[in-house]
């Protein structure tokens, strides 16, 4: 006879769940037919003041260690304060009902012994909810989209006029990667200090007695190697000058006392915190003043809209890495480079280019809506550092309508209207310009270069190292000029411009150098091949000097031969051009081209 699965009485009482198919099947569930022992209640632990005074302290307990490690911001602006709040809540609760025995049956039964055990905690947790949501609207970018939008206050500019042109022996060669590179490379030439200390990654740009330098602070190896130095502190910091390339290991009288990579009362942010404990940070930046004294830069953190919207910054508490001694600047000393840090000065532009129109523009009409581009760098004006970045629509995402340049002390920025290349546009473009040297370009720098808005950027090769530099107009992205050394790069670049009738041939000289034109034939051609890339070395008639065309820079310089009569153009350093010496060439016309009358006039 086939077994039958009938569906007899669920008993949902039933011990494990079990079913009972019409008496067919038995299982588990008989067990619910045996009778159950009653739970026998937990006795309370003391009477009530005893029962407060475990729980209060357990709690206390719980708070200073909670505090001690994660360093919470005693501030309603703060989000991190309200979950240490809840925690403490809910800690005391918790001690209530494990004092108090358990006391209640079912849901309703615990959710009132609770309500009675956790009267203040409770009534706590539910004010500090309805702040928080009383806060968030308030904060609500829907409804305070003007307020949003005015954070960052935008002036106009003239690029020509702001932003000096400087010579190519100030511009700051290397980026982030390539500092630290050399920072690492230095630290291993110092046999006493590479075993025991490591650098830390974060470099600040800063501007030191005149130029643009990155600076660093060393780091403790591991925590064995802090144990065994802590008492002396570490003994020095990193200064990478970005335009000589050269690192430098500064050694201190003194040890610093007081970084990131201390631990316990010494370490920078807990060091702060107590000091300072309602006070919301970004994150700390290490700086150096005039005279080469350590220090930390923390910017303090306010909230201008409603309770947590609108960050900005409000002064920079200044502690010694050295002492440990601090002190909070509303207006901080000239020296200083960085206040605002990028992602603060890029959110607040966002807010203002897509809310200046109002919320509902940003959403449907998009008039007028703009957003930075993803990447950013920095410049030295006046002795201040300066944050810039693209502008572009947010309907586009292939050319920017201009830029910003924002002070990083001040917060002062400029909006410039120029419409032209984005940095990644730009950057393709000079990977392109020597694509079968498969060089990668870093991100550029925005430079003055003959009054006109131009990319530089450094050019580097598989193994992390710069190989070329590149410049790239901003405005006519396909004008590229690429140069083995900065000099060759600006005097490549500023020919260019004139063979486009950007500037005149008066204009086409290097800062470091004179350029010359004149009129020969080729008497002799040699050629050989350097990091890659061909170069042809020539020699004109009544000279004993060589002239240098790279075929990177110059690529019709291989169609050059014995006996052609050309102009050429060429960077001469000195007074005179060199006995059995070599000059860098960077254009040639030969004698059936018509070279610009301007050329013509300054060879003759």
């Amino acid at each position: 006879m086939p077994f039958t699965f009938q569906f007899g009485g669920f008993d949902p009482n039933a011990f494990g769940g079990g079913f009972n198919p019409g008496g067919g099947f038995s299982g588990a569930g008989d067990a619910a037919q045996r009778p159950r022992k009653a739970r026998r209640p937990r006795k309370p632990i003391g009477n009530a003041l005893t029962r407060t005074l475990i729980n209060i302290a357990v709690t206390l307990v719980f708070a200073l260690g909670y505090f001690y490690v994660e360093l919470p911001a005693l501030n309603f602006h703060a989000e991190e304060f309200y979950v240490f709040a809840f925690l403490i809540c809910a800690v005391y609760c918790g001690c209530a009902v494990l004092t108090s025995g358990f006391q209640g049956t079912g849901v309703k039964g615990y959710a009132g012994f609770l309500k009675k055990q956790c009267t203040i905690p409770l009534f706590a947790f539910l004010a500090l909810v309805v702040v928080i949501v009383v806060g968030s609207l308030a904060s609500w970018v829907v409804l305070r989209a003007s307020s949003y939008s005015e954070l960052l206050e935008i002036q106009s500019g003239d690029f020509a006029t702001d932003i000096e042109e400087i010579s190519y022996d100030q511009i700051p060669m290397l980026d982030a990667d390539s500092a630290a590179r050399l920072g690492s490379r230095k630290l291993g030439e110092l046999s006493d200090m590479v075993s025991q200390f490591e650098i830390l990654p974060t470099y600040t740009q800063i501007n030191y007695q005149g130029r643009p330098v990155r600076v660093t602070s060393l780091a403790y190896g591991d925590l064995i190697k802090w144990f065994t130095n802590r008492s002396a502190g570490l003994p020095a910091y990193l200064i990478i000058d970005m335009v000589t390339q050269e690192a430098e290991v500064v050694r201190l009288d003194e040890g610093m006392k007081y970084t990131t990579a201390e631990h316990f009362g010494r370490n920078l942010y807990r060091h702060l915190r107590f000091q300072y404990p309602t006070m919301m940070f970004d994150e700390p930046v290490f700086e150096i003043d005039e005279e080469g004294t350590p220090y930390w830069i923390c910017s303090r953190i306010v909230k201008t809209i409603g309770f947590f919207g609108g960050k900005d910054v409000q002064g920079a508490v200044l502690v010694n890495a050295i002492t440990g001694e601090s002190e909070y600047y509303e207006e901080v000393p000239s020296w200083v480079d960085r206040v605002y840090s990028y992602d603060i000065i890029m959110e607040q532009y966002d807010y203002y280019g897509m809310y200046h129109n109002g919320f509902l523009n940003s959403m449907f009409g998009q008039r007028d809506v703009t957003l930075t581009t993803e990447g950013w760098n920095y410049i030295v004006i006046d002795d201040d550092v300066y944050m810039y970045t693209g502008v572009t629509s947010v309907t586009s995402d292939q050319s920017n309508i201009g830029f910003i340049l924002s002070n990083q002390r001040t917060k002062e920025t400029h909006f410039y209207s120029i419409a032209g290349a984005t940095e990644t546009s730009a950057m393709d473009s000079a990977q392109s310009q020597v694509q079968q040297m498969n060089y990668k370009a870093t991100f550029p720098l925005l430079l003055n270069i003959a009054d006109q808005p131009t990319y530089f950027m450094a050019l580097k090769g598989n193994d992390g190292l710069v190989k070329m530099y590149a410049m790239v107009n901003v405005q006519q992205y396909d004008i590229v000029s690429t140069g083995s050394t900065v000099a060759d790069c600006e005097s490549n670049y500023r020919q260019t411009l004139a063979h486009r009738g950007l500037i005149g041939a008066g204009d086409t000289g290097v800062s470091g150098g004179e350029s010359k034109v004149e009129q020969g034939v080729i008497a002799e051609i040699r050629s050989a091949v350097i990091d890659g890339n061909t170069h042809y070395y020539v020699r004109m008639e009544h000279s004993v000097g060589y002239l240098d065309f790279s075929a990177a820079e110059v690529p019709r310089a291989v169609l050059l031969d014995k006996g052609d009569q050309i102009w050429y153009s060429y960077v001469l350093e000195g007074a005179e051009f060199p006995e059995n010496g070599i000059v860098h060439a960077d254009g040639f016309w030969f004698d059936g081209e018509t070279p610009p009358a301007e050329t013509a006039e300054n060879a003759a």
